[in-house]
């Protein structure tokens, strides 16, 4: 029975890491990849960590993979954060079928943050 759930903990891992890795061939902006890969990648690394302690059944195995999954589970959006922000900080165009862009005419680029509500130029999504 543990084999099983063992097994299935691991299809499913691996099936989130495969549909991350198909999300960030097809989508069309960084944007869209970063989202797609840190949410696959991070729940599927995190099935695949959870077999661990399933298989072996040593709390000090599953004290390790728990610590392991917390630490990716903290990591890895705040990682996307920098990474999308700094993207848009040196200018990378977004999709053309983006729908809105909130920071246009927010954001100082100078600065590096976003600008104050007195120096706003208008409206969200207006630039």
């Amino acid at each position: 029975m543990i084999h099983l759930l063992v097994a299935a903990l691991v299809v499913i891992g691996t099936t989130f890491i495969l549909l991350a890795s198909v999300g960030l061939v097809r989508m069309p902006d960084v944007y869209m990849r970063m989202q797609v890969s840190t949410k696959g990648a991070s729940l599927g690394a995190g099935c695949v960590l959870l077999a661990v302690p399933v298989f072996f059944g040593d709390m000090g195995v599953a004290v390790r993979a728990l610590l392991i999954i917390v630490f990716i589970f903290l990591t890895t959006p705040i990682s996307a954060h920098m990474l999308a922000r700094a993207a848009y900080m040196v200018g990378v165009p977004l999709w053309e079928g983006s729908v809105v862009d909130e920071l246009a005419g927010r954001y100082d680029r100078e600065r590096g943050e976003l600008a104050s509500p007195d120096e706003e130029e208008g409206p969200p999504g207006t630039a």
